[in-house]
């Protein structure tokens, strides 16, 4: 598959034309190792290497769409990997927006940085997803890209009242994509979606 059909496919599913829009920008070739960039535009995960993967783009859309995003909002990525959905972001919530990634393996995080020059309102921090970043903390939205059996106490903790949180919860084997809304400092479930296999969030 090429961009364009990648796009049209995305279209079909009935996303956003926000969402729609920032695939269309963001050039995914940018964001994966050499010997997998002919592979960019397939509907498919991807290594980037230290074991880690580029979700699939339908993945990462429908947790977009989930998220309920506004222009101007400040969101949090925790495993932000090669910064592919941090750019999505950028696009997403305009130049007021801010976008904050935190990823636990240096060397990703570093490439992803290199990957963002340009992106004036994406910030990526080293260190462990599961504490979040407290000192940008309280956060519109919150997205956990990896694998884990529950969402992070100090996450909720980060998360703005009536914030939404979209994760992959479950085993190893299988997880189910879901949002919460934080409503009275407890997250309420709002939708799930089972049947996605995440890489596990790096301890």
């Amino acid at each position: 598959m090429d961009r364009k059909g990648l796009i049209e496919s995305l279209k079909e599913k009935g996303f956003s034309k926000q969402i729609v829009g920032a695939f269309s920008k963001v050039k995914r070739e940018n964001f994966v190792p050499e010997d997998v960039k002919y592979l960019a535009y397939e509907d498919e995960a991807l290594p980037i290497g230290k074991g880690q993967t580029i979700s699939q783009p339908y993945t990462i859309a429908l947790m977009l769409s989930l998220l309920e995003l506004k222009k101007g909002q400040k969101v949090l990525e925790v495993g932000s990997g090669c910064g592919y959905v941090l750019a999505l972001l950028s696009e997403i919530m305009g130049k007021k927006g801010k976008i904050f990634g935190v990823e636990i393996i240096h060397e990703l995080a570093e490439k992803s940085r290199k990957n963002l020059k340009g992106y004036e309102n994406v910030t990526v921090h080293i260190g462990d997803g599961k504490i979040g970043i407290r000192e940008e903390a309280p956060f519109d939205r919150i997205i956990i890209s990896a694998g884990y059996k529950k969402i992070p106490k100090l996450l909720t903790g980060q998360l703005k009242e009536k914030g939404i949180i979209v994760a992959p919860l479950g085993t190893k084997y299988g997880q189910s994509l879901i949002s919460y809304k934080k409503i009275n400092g407890e997250l309420k479930l709002k939708k799930e979606f089972p049947g996605f296999i995440f890489v596990p969030l790096v301890d």
